[in-house]
């Protein structure tokens, strides 16, 4: 990944700058696509910008590219765990959005998550009685192993 200089914030959001860059990132939180299978999921897009874009975000260090031996080869587009730290943080801006603009979230949740947003909810209703109760039922668990 590039060295930034500067706000932390800024060069996060550089990262996910572009018209598509979003998308592609959300796509690829359900799972590993094939070029062919993202320009057909982002129906506006040109193969030249799709290009441009997983080749900056490969550069970022968030999307990883997989070819396989085969003849024709086959390449693949999955997220690394930078990549899905990302899209993490996009789901709570997602979430926020959400509640301040009333904006329905019309792609889903990526399956890694789902559960987080149901601890997530969970915790925001009681604070103090979910986090003291998850806190001791994570102790127990590490203690049990």
């Amino acid at each position: 990944m590039k060295v930034k200089q500067g706000c932390p914030v800024q060069a996060t959001v550089a990262v996910m700058r572009g018209k598509w860059k979003v998308s592609i990132l959300w796509n690829l939180a359900f799972g590993p696509k094939r070029f062919a299978e993202l320009t057909r999921r982002l129906a506006n897009i040109s193969e030249k910008v799709l290009t441009a874009q997983l080749r900056q975000l490969e550069r970022n260090g968030v999307v990883s590219r997989t070819v396989t031996a085969d003849i024709p080869p086959k390449v693949s587009y999955s997220l690394t765990t930078a990549g899905m730290e990302l899209v993490r943080l996009m789901h709570g801006l997602c979430e926020w959005g959400s509640e301040h603009f009333g904006i329905e979230p019309t792609m889903g949740t990526p399956p890694f998550l789902q559960n987080q947003s149901v601890l997530n909810q969970a915790v925001q209703k009681q604070p103090v009685l979910n986090r003291a109760v998850l806190n001791r039922a994570v102790q127990n668990r590490v203690a049990k192993r």
